[in-house]
């Protein structure tokens, strides 16, 4: 039989907005039953407890713990949206792991797995509890920094370069030698998130063409 700990190993391909319907659903059937109303509410409090369980694993990355591509597109678009409505300033970095195919063909995926969970944690050490983190895929990472222009955006992301710089990664007694670029744009005279994100894409393959370990900002 599955456990929690199991589940972590599972994919949910389901958007959220349909595993909230599906809730809502059974609960509705449960009410409906013709059982005392305490047992009704010890089996919808376990759904709903599932439910919770579920709904997490489906916007996570499994292995860094942090929130995954599929939720990055939900969250941009709303923070997107908000910042336009209300004229507020808000910012992305696009964060790329320097060399790692190199990190994985020389020490093999695991070291890359660790690498990427090490860098994780450094993130989440580095950046307000406001912004937020996702692992995009493969080596690459997103920051949303709300209510930030790029300038001020620039500070944080400048203090987890070096702190990455600065990490002992050491994997099976070997030293890594790790580092990150970054690229970074914002909210300020573009059309739609899309735009947004491209401009940071392009602003990171600069900090790569500009030899790495470093950060640049579009525009």
């Amino acid at each position: 039989m599955s456990n929690m700990s199991d589940m972590t190993n599972i994919n949910f391909d389901l958007p959220s907005d349909v595993l909230d319907e599906i809730q809502q659903n059974i609960q509705n059937i449960i009410e409906s039953f013709d059982i005392p109303e305490d047992n009704k509410f010890d089996v919808i409090r376990k759904i709903n407890f599932m439910y919770t369980q579920t709904k997490q694993l489906s916007i996570t990355d499994a292995l860094t713990n942090l929130y995954n591509r599929r939720y990055f597109e939900t969250t941009f678009t709303r923070e997107f949206a908000r910042a336009k409505r209300y004229n507020t300033p808000l910012s992305v970095a696009v964060i790329d792991i320097d060399w790692f195919k190199k990190i994985n063909d020389t020490y093999g995926h695991l070291c890359g797995d660790y690498v990427l969970k090490e860098l994780s944690w450094l993130m989440v050490e580095n950046f307000r509890q406001t912004d937020i983190i996702f692992r995009y895929g493969g080596e690459e990472f997103v920051i949303l920094l709300t209510e930030t222009p790029s300038d001020r955006a620039e500070i944080p992301v400048e203090r987890l370069r070096k702190a990455v710089m600065e990490n002992r990664f050491i994997f099976k007694g070997n030293n890594l030698n790790v580092t990150i670029s970054a690229g970074l744009s914002s909210n300020k005279e573009v059309e739609d998130f899309g735009q947004m994100f491209e401009n940071a894409d392009k602003a990171l393959y600069k900090a790569k063409n500009d030899g790495r370990n470093c950060i640049r900002t579009f525009g």
